[in-house]
């Protein structure tokens, strides 16, 4: 049976976040009051995420579980969680706690404008300056001054689709920094919205590093003069 929303949160090693994300998320979904599912893209974890993701399986029949026995990073992880979904609505989050589930609601309400993909900005960033905060503002500049893409923060992967706008979307390595920007080369229509951003409580960042946003940086330059 088709689920209304779909709710896609890639993880790698975030055991102590599981339990706390998904109480959160439950309460925010409930209040929605629409059918969901809550898949779990377990990317590789070394620790105990899948076991707590598991757990959480059990008392819950609407939690769907995708599991690869290595990492194979952010972009493979929300591929796999975009062809597991089966929502009119495919909504992607962090698993680490720095998204806000009562943010959702507001995203919802945007999408249902006419927009065909509704993008999280965190205008508040809790996060390193010079790691992820400086960095991902050069990056949001040249794909405003390369592509006049008129989002703030592309990187955000709080997100709410219509399921349309993602069919058929293959996602390679690194590719998920531009979700928004092919989106709209399909002539997707993209609305933002203010977003919570909170400060990383337990474990480490994976899925960000100086090294990536070079490598994004170097990848978007090359999408603009191919």
């Amino acid at each position: 049976m088709s689920q209304y929303l779909s709710v896609i949160i890639p993880v790698y090693n975030e055991e102590k976040n599981i339990f706390p994300l998904f109480n959160r998320l439950k309460n925010e979904l409930n209040n929605i009051k629409r059918s969901y599912e809550i898949i779990f893209v377990d990317d590789g974890s070394n620790d105990k995420t899948f076991f707590n993701i598991s757990k959480i399986k059990k008392e819950n029949k609407n939690i769907v579980i995708t599991h690869s026995t290595k990492n194979q990073g952010l972009s493979s992880a929300l591929g796999a969680g975009f062809k597991k979904a089966s929502g009119n609505i495919i909504i992607t989050m962090d698993g680490d706690l720095q998204n806000d589930p009562k943010d959702i609601k507001k995203l919802l309400k945007e999408l249902s404008k006419g927009y065909d993909v509704v993008c999280g900005w965190r205008y508040k960033r809790r996060d390193s300056l010079f790691i992820k905060e400086i960095p991902s503002k050069i990056f949001n500049f040249l794909l405003k001054s390369l592509f006049k893409l008129k989002i703030h923060d592309s990187s955000c992967t709080l997100r709410v689709y219509t399921k349309k706008s993602i069919m058929g979307l293959e996602l390679l390595e690194g590719m998920h920094r531009f979700i928004p920007l092919i989106l709209a080369k399909r002539s997707c229509k993209i609305g933002e919205v203010k977003v919570n951003h909170y400060p990383r409580i337990y474990e480490k960042a994976k899925y960000n590093s100086p090294k990536r946003f070079f490598r994004g940086a170097v990848d978007l330059i090359r999408l603009r003069f191919l």
